[in-house]
């Protein structure tokens, strides 16, 4: 089934949309998004040129197509159907082109397509079972075929800079950074409650000191 769905720029690989709800059951599912998003800057390299492609990752297989300057891409079980797959690409490709096409170029923050995981996860159902009428009539459909499309494995595809373990490592340490960041937010939230309140503690401070020797005296 499929497990990840991400739509990017090729130009500069910014990340347009994505299924929200993906990953959600999937273990390291953060690892995996890391690897698409690598594939992503490749590609904004002008690496790995072909419009349709299957690269095996673990017990994972990513499937990308890529038509009008944009790469969509998902990651799906090896035993998952490849036609479906592409035929589930297609149908994002179509749907987006047709909402999204003149906006495409123009867009400048990430995810500015977000709201497109509506027809994501609507079109993402339809795939779910392999077996329903519809999927089989389309493995059965002549006029789609993907046996020329390449499988390569994500190793290969990334090269030599961009190796798993690289990945992994990538991952772990936007983990750490975000931990880093946490700390130095509570750290500031704690150095303006004590700018904010240390100058009503001294004030109390030096009234009690004058009660006191105040009273001492008398």
């Amino acid at each position: 089934m499929v497990k990840l769905t991400l739509i990017a720029r090729v130009t500069d690989g910014l990340p347009l949309a994505e299924g929200l709800d993906d990953g959600r059951d999937l273990k390291d599912a953060e690892f995996y998004k890391q690897q698409a998003k690598a594939l992503f800057k490749n590609l904004s390299k002008g690496h790995n040129e072909a419009s349709r492609m299957s690269i095996e990752t673990g017990p994972f297989v990513f499937h990308y197509i890529i038509e009008g300057r944009v790469c969509y891409l998902t990651m799906c079980d090896r035993a998952y159907p490849k036609k479906l797959a592409f035929q589930y690409l297609e149908d994002l490709k179509s749907e987006f082109e047709k909402v999204n096409g003149n906006q495409i170029e123009t867009a400048a923050r990430p995810y500015a397509f977000i709201k497109f995981d509506t027809f994501i996860q609507k079109t993402k159902k339809l795939y779910l079972d392999t077996r329903t009428q519809r999927n089989i009539s389309k493995l059965n459909d002549e006029l789609y075929e993907v046996h020329q499309i390449m499988t390569r494995n994500v190793q290969e595809v990334l090269g030599v800079g961009e190796k798993l373990d690289q990945v992994s490592q990538m991952s772990s340490r936007l983990t750490s950074e975000s931990r880093i960041y946490a700390d130095k937010a509570r750290d500031l939230n704690r150095q303006a409650l004590i700018r904010k309140w240390a100058p009503v503690a001294i004030v109390l401070g030096v009234v009690f000191l004058l009660f006191w020797v105040r009273k001492k005296i008398w």
